[in-house]
């Protein structure tokens, strides 16, 4: 593969990522917000929702952004990589939402934060470990 065709790949592979964790997103963030209107502890309803909002981004992942073929494996790692950020994102998630001021912005930056952390963690390991090109 030359090295035309790795940028390309690199590109392509990023902007469906990008929209696909968009989309995951908002089922985190909808989720996120409905739990907590529904009375579940910050921490219970950040959990939640990012195990819904990962999920639907593995399952897009997989098969439009780095177009593999099911596997075991591959799916273990995911779930590995997973538990990782899902520390990571709760983590982030509860340390701002506690730290920061009691503001209408406090949830959303809080929410921001966390995934765009999580976000980059993913791409760069699904991309050059867990998808990597062959």
């Amino acid at each position: 593969m030359d090295e035309q065709q790795v940028a390309t790949d690199l590109k392509t592979q990023l902007v469906r990522f990008v929209l696909s964790g968009g989309f995951s997103a908002i089922i985190d963030y909808g989720l996120y917000v409905l739990l907590g209107m529904a009375g579940l502890p910050v921490a219970a309803a950040k959990s939640v929702s990012f195990v819904a909002g990962t999920t639907t981004a593995y399952l897009i992942n997989r098969r439009w952004t780095f177009r593999a073929e099911p596997s075991r494996k591959r799916f273990l790692a995911v779930v590995v990589l997973y538990a990782v950020t899902f520390a990571v994102q709760v983590g982030i998630n509860q340390l701002l939402y506690f730290t920061l001021e009691d503001q209408w912005w406090r949830k959303p930056l809080a929410f921001v934060i966390a995934q765009g952390t999580a976000t980059v963690i993913n791409f760069v390991v699904q991309r050059a470990v867990i998808f990597k090109l062959r």
